[in-house]
């Protein structure tokens, strides 16, 4: 299918129904940021390589020409000069992508990445408080002398030489109830994830209830946190010294933490609340401490049924490490720059496809864990290759920019996503998974 009015190929070059998230206007702005503006006419200008990027990211396992091919199927590939633009070589789009840098795909992914539940969204509140959890993961990468240097690698059970890949170690802050990473950071695998989890804490604001396993518990984290203006529930190691200063009525207690380094003197306490429990007789004990000293304002009860819901981290960590990166994902980025650019891609899409299932579950009135995000994913490939009718796509027109300038919103002319073309089959619709047992 071509485009009625033919201009250059990058006004063109969309992400099918994820363009709503990240609209050319947006991604033309980043650029001019980020100084990556074009001086001159290339073969892949800046805009399309982020695009290409994300494309990368949505079609993992695919090589670059591969990429390349799907993210302009069905597109009129004039040049806007006469010629015909012609699939670049895998060493051409891995320079683009050299030229491009870190740098743009981070800001654009700082720029989208934000809450997306609504007030009637499902699982994503606790009395007013938007619930949201910090982890960490690590990414396998490519065995290279550079990123092996920069990132290095985990050690191996025998104690003897390292694993067969480097990693690179990933902190992230993630909405419990829609999935959405609204916050990332990486570095070295030596660098600690509670120290990458520091540099997150500035996404945290008032109204928010941080969860946190055990491994994130520390004096100076916890003020970190706490003097965000958000809440935190924290598990913490059962041999953390808690005194018990004030009982409460629903069996919860005061206590205070300090630092290591103020262990004996105890100059400068923080307070908190703490709740005990176990998981059936003679099971584990949890320790969960919170800022929440009210107990009214906060039962015990309800703060340990409440503690699961850290698990909603994990499970959109595995989301984009299985399921859109595949099994046994080892990022294809050479050298460090790319894998940066490679992951915050990854996490864009990620956004991109929860936003997308957070609109299509409150319009049907399910909760978005009842999606499926694999079904998801299909769909928004099978509307990359399918993007010929968003053509033309120009910096000031495009079908998810909206007639008051508001990139995030569609356009009221726009076709809805959600809604399945007459040939399109049953399983590309974002209807509710079929009910999991218990």
């Amino acid at each position: 299918m071509k485009s009625s009015s033919v201009g250059r190929l990058s006004d063109r070059v969309a992400l099918g129904v994820l363009t709503r998230v990240v609209p050319p206007a947006l991604v033309d702005e980043v650029l001019v940021e980020c100084a990556r503006v074009e001086q001159r006419h290339r073969l892949l200008p800046a805009r399309i390589v982020v695009y290409f990027v994300l494309a990368m990211c949505l079609f993992a396992g695919q090589g670059y020409e591969e990429v390349a091919r799907l993210l302009t199927q069905g597109l009129d590939l004039r040049d806007g000069r006469g010629g015909l633009w012609r699939v670049p070589t895998t060493a051409a789009i891995g320079r683009a992508r050299l030229r491009l840098g870190a740098g743009p795909v981070r800001a654009l992914f700082e720029r989208v990445a934000r809450p997306v539940a609504m007030p009637d969204t499902p699982g994503a509140w606790y009395r007013g408080y938007r619930l949201v959890a910090v982890d960490g993961t690590t990414f396998d990468v490519p065995d290279t002398e550079a990123n092996a240097v920069f990132f290095g690698r985990p050690g191996t059970s025998r104690g003897t030489g390292g694993a067969a890949y480097p990693q690179v170690r990933v902190a992230a802050l993630a909405e419990c109830g829609t999935h959405a990473v609204i916050a990332a950071g990486l570095g070295p695998l030596a660098v600690h994830e509670t120290v990458l989890a520091l540099g997150l804490f500035d996404r945290l604001e008032a109204g928010m209830l941080l969860l946190a396993d055990r491994g994130f518990v520390g004096y100076d984290l916890w003020q970190a946190g706490a003097g965000s203006g958000a809440q935190l529930l924290w598990r913490v190691r059962s041999n953390l010294v808690l005194p018990v200063l004030e009982p409460l009525r629903d069996g919860s207690y005061v206590s205070e933490i300090v630092a290591a380094r103020d262990k004996h003197r105890r100059e400068h306490p923080a307070r908190v609340r703490v709740i005990e429990y176990a998981l059936g007789a003679g099971g584990e004990v949890y320790r969960l401490i919170t800022t929440i000293l009210d107990p009214s304002a906060a039962p015990g009860i309800e703060l340990a049924a409440l503690y699961h819901e850290r698990w909603e981290i994990e499970s959109a960590l595995d989301e984009i490490k299985t399921h859109q990166g595949g099994r046994a994902l080892v990022l294809r980025s050479r050298h460090p720059e790319g894998v940066e650019q490679e992951i915050y891609g990854f996490l864009l899409v990620h956004h991109a496809l929860r936003d997308l299932m957070r609109q299509a579950a409150g319009d049907g009135g399910h909760d978005p864990d009842r999606l499926s995000f694999t079904r998801t994913l299909r769909i928004a490939r099978r509307h990359v290759t399918d993007q010929a009718a968003l053509s033309p796509l120009t910096p000031d027109q495009s079908p998810a920019t909206s007639p008051r300038g508001d990139p995030r919103t569609p356009a009221p002319a726009s076709p809805t996503p959600r809604q399945p073309a007459r040939d399109q089959t049953q399983d590309e619709q974002l209807g509710p998974e079929t009910p999991r047992a218990p």
